[in-house]
């Protein structure tokens, strides 16, 4: 069996061990983005296992993406940067259920919050939660503090960290280390400086800093902490479908992506 967040390790063994697709029963996934590169595999006819798509079960969509992003990204912006919420500019990228989340927290301790979103639903619903749908191109230079959660890469550029004002902050609450383009900025004309753990200022050669969280890795992660609540109801939702694939009667399952049944995770939205 396999039980992945992000489907990396999915895609790992998929192109350094296919043979040992044949060896196994299923594979879990949890995130967002893992259940999208399932979803592709499935249409692409390259998914060679049944999979089931946890992500999507209320438990775990509703208390890890919503819920607890909603609480850690207050705390792991406050532990890495003591930084006061009231007032700020703060930019949001992506407005699904972890945008959500950490809009909702954001804009509660008085943040002036602005939304990008690619999906037209998506950002109906921002716009209608009181938001100010921008592109991040629009808001750049003036906010204080940019959010990545799309779940995609490169959604903040070089060219766009270039234009940001001295101070500001950058970090990911999306997927793995891709949204921020930080590899873009190991370079010469660059300087790093390690204030603590999980805290570098990127100087630009005229003196501005930019203060970049965990390397543009994940920040609730990386800065802050998940509650053992939270964490006991996503793996138990993952283990609930480790068993359901593992004893379920050949045949049940084919080479396609599932929803966890709907008695074990309840998968109505």
């Amino acid at each position: 069996m396999i039980i992945d967040d992000g489907g990396d390790l999915t895609h790992w063994v998929y192109k350094k061990y296919p043979n040992g697709f044949k060896k196994i029963r299923g594979i879990v996934e949890e995130s967002v983005t893992g259940v999208h590169r399932l979803y592709q595999l499935s249409k692409a006819g390259k998914l060679c296992v049944p999979a089931m798509n946890v992500n999507d079960s209320v438990t775990k969509q509703k208390f890890d993406n919503l819920y607890c992003c909603r609480e850690s990204i207050l705390d792991g912006l406050k532990r890495t940067t003591d930084v006061m919420f009231g007032g700020k500019q703060v930019v949001v990228c992506g407005y699904g259920e972890v945008g959500k989340g950490c809009t909702a927290a954001l804009k509660a301790m008085g943040s002036i919050v602005y939304v990008t979103e690619i999906d037209p639903i998506c950002s109906l619903q921002a716009c209608m939660d009181g938001f100010r749908v921008v592109k991040l191109n629009e808001v750049i230079r003036q906010v204080d503090i940019i959010i990545t959660c799309t779940g995609n890469k490169n959604v903040v550029t070089r060219d766009q960290l270039d234009r940001m004002k001295n101070g500001s902050i950058v970090c990911n609450m999306g997927h793995s280390n891709t949204e921020i383009d930080v590899a873009s900025l190991r370079t010469p004309e660059l300087t790093w400086e390690r204030v603590r753990s999980q805290v570098d200022h990127v100087i630009w050669p005229d003196g501005k800093r930019v203060i970049l969280l965990a390397e543009g890795r994940l920040l609730n992660l990386s800065c802050s902490t998940v509650p053992t609540f939270v964490l006991s109801i996503t793996a138990t939702t993952q283990a609930l479908a480790l068993i359901e694939l593992y004893n379920a009667p050949e045949g049940r399952y084919k080479q396609d992506v599932y929803l966890l049944p709907k008695k074990m995770g309840n998968t109505d939205k």
